[in-house]
């Protein structure tokens, strides 16, 4: 039975010594067809591990939001009917979390693969834990509205959730547009809510921490283009 290798990569350049665990590496010697978001960024993390895996004689299937699951699914079937093992990339972080690699992998269990997770950093979870919120009951919303009233509503509602069901809401935005997502959260949000913002998770100039949202808009921190997780409750 074929294997599909879950493979995180680093969430901030030059840490993959500090936040991989050497099962990566070595997965990553041994494979030689990849499930990638983006192949020059795939390209730049195998090689950057150093292992001696050859560039030019590796396998490359994109897999990003818009490939079309009958793509991914004829790949597959390929894959297994040479016996042969893959491995799903992640942009950053940990493949099939808030990441297109979920796909490929609900095919992998369909069509018997064996599928394997690596340890590896994720930045939903890093940011949880750091949060001092609950870590008993949260949920992950992924990208909230773009439309400003849309996403004022939204944000009111997660509040709501957050307070009566004492669960952790958690969110994030396109980095280029975190700054926007703070300012309607700071306007639309009561006081004394409490929010959580991780920044550049594992980065040498990591932002992680928690505030009330009154405390927040005396100082509200520069986001923009800095992957940013939000956490409510």
């Amino acid at each position: 039975m074929p294997t599909l290798y879950l493979i995180p990569t680093p969430l901030a350049p030059d840490t993959a010594a500090q936040v991989l665990s050497p099962p990566i590496a070595e997965a990553v010697a041994r494979l030689d067809c990849f499930f990638v978001e983006e192949l020059r960024t795939a390209r730049r993390f195998i090689s950057g591990l150093r292992t001696g895996r050859v560039i030019d004689e590796t396998t490359f299937f994109d897999l990003h939001k818009d490939t079309p699951e009958a793509d991914t699914k004829r790949q597959l079937i390929g894959l297994l009917a040479q016996n042969r093992d893959a491995g799903i990339l992640s942009e950053a972080g940990c493949p099939g979390v808030a990441d297109p690699g979920a796909v490929a992998v609900r095919l992998a269990h369909e069509l018997g693969f064996r599928v394997e997770p690596l340890v590896g950093p994720s930045s939903i979870l890093l940011a949880l834990m750091a949060s001092g919120m609950s870590g008993q009951s949260f949920v992950f919303h992924g990208y909230l509205p773009i439309d400003r009233a849309d996403r004022s509503r939204t944000l009111k509602q997660l509040e709501t959730d957050a307070r009566k069901r004492q669960q952790t809401q958690i969110f994030m935005e396109t980095p280029y547009r975190n700054n926007g997502l703070l300012t309607d959260l700071l306007a639309t949000a009561l006081p004394d809510t409490r929010l959580c913002i991780a920044a550049n998770v594992t980065a040498p100039d990591a932002l992680i921490q928690t505030k009330t949202v009154k405390q927040w808009k005396g100082n509200p921190p520069d986001l923009h283009k800095k992957p940013t997780i939000f956490l409510l409750f």
